[in-house]
């Protein structure tokens, strides 16, 4: 059995601070102006997981344990997230791998 894993602790992740205030401003049109920053800084960007905090939504949509960060953000972390792009202050935020 092979363990994927990555060592959080040598590991760097850039945060991106964007304020939207256009109208039609959503939950479609932040992935897409997320994906154009991380592109970028990198050919081939990954989300790992996202977000919607006008909805409450997250993905994945899964708990588990007793951390107390909440679970899509410990999956990304898990899988070397190195890009966070958060809208309006927690609006929508994106974990983004850069490979």
């Amino acid at each position: 059995m092979v363990q994927i894993h990555s060592d959080q602790t040598k590991q760097a992740c850039e945060y991106l601070n964007i304020t939207m205030d256009h109208e039609g401003f959503n939950f479609m049109k932040a992935k897409e102006i997320a994906k154009i920053k991380a592109r970028e800084r990198c050919d081939h960007p990954m989300i790992l997981s996202w977000k919607n905090g006008k909805t409450g939504e997250f993905y994945p949509n899964y708990e588990c344990g007793k951390e107390n960060k909440p679970f899509w953000i410990r999956y990304a972390e898990g899988r070397g997230v190195n890009l966070v792009v958060d809208f309006n202050k927690g609006e929508y935020v994106f974990m983004i791998l850069m490979v």
